[in-house]
């Protein structure tokens, strides 16, 4: 029998996450592109961003029939939020808006996964790209990151919102990843999460 879940933010009804997740307003428009393998995903962090953003929006999918519509928003600069060929700094993004604020696309996913959606997607690879600061290192003590710099999808949302919209703080979205996290350790035990973990705190 599956347990009672949350129908917002699709946690089991005993670990709501609603009451730690804040609705902040943001400058910058948030599209979160999610791999369907990543919605029953355990943290799931890109559900979170989107439920934080009063101006984000999620769609799950492999093919976004309707891509075209939605980077077409007006008064917005479409951008990747993604590393390759040409992409520029988002510190460096910021300075040069001009005063128009950015669509700031997101590819949620592994590493295999998003490049699968740009592949999928010849819109979306076609757009300027973005990258986050080099040496980030992510919350999720409970995972060794694929590569140096990596983080989570709202991580990553996160530290790029607090350069396009600065001076403003988007702390208050991690609130809940914390909780997550925090939960995920408590439920293994000190002991485990010691011996397992504790070498990734170093």
């Amino acid at each position: 029998m599956s347990r009672p879940t949350c129908a917002r933010c699709a946690r089991p009804t005993r670990h709501c996450l609603c009451g730690l997740i804040p609705l902040l307003d943001s400058r910058t428009r948030v599209l979160i592109l999610q791999h369907p393998s990543e919605v029953e995903h355990a943290l799931n962090t890109a559900r979170l961003a989107a439920l934080g953003l009063s101006n984000g929006e999620l769609r799950v999918g492999e093919v976004f029939e309707d891509l075209s519509a939605l980077l077409a928003r007006p008064g917005h600069r479409a951008c990747l939020l993604f590393p390759g060929e040409g992409a520029q700094p988002v510190a460096s993004a910021a300075a040069e808006a001009d005063g128009q604020p950015l669509l700031l696309v997101v590819p949620d996913g592994t590493w295999r996964k998003a490049r699968k959606l740009l592949h999928l997607n010849p819109l979306l690879a076609a757009l300027p790209r973005l990258t986050l600061p080099a040496g980030l290192s992510s919350r999720y003590r409970l995972r060794k990151a694929p590569m140096p710099g990596a983080v989570s999808t709202l991580e990553a949302i996160v530290c790029a919102l607090e350069l396009l919209d600065a001076p403003k703080s988007y702390q208050a979205l991690l609130r809940p990843f914390e909780a997550l996290i925090q939960g995920q350790i408590a439920a293994m035990g000190d002991e485990t999460y010691r011996r397992n973990h504790g070498r990734h705190e170093a």
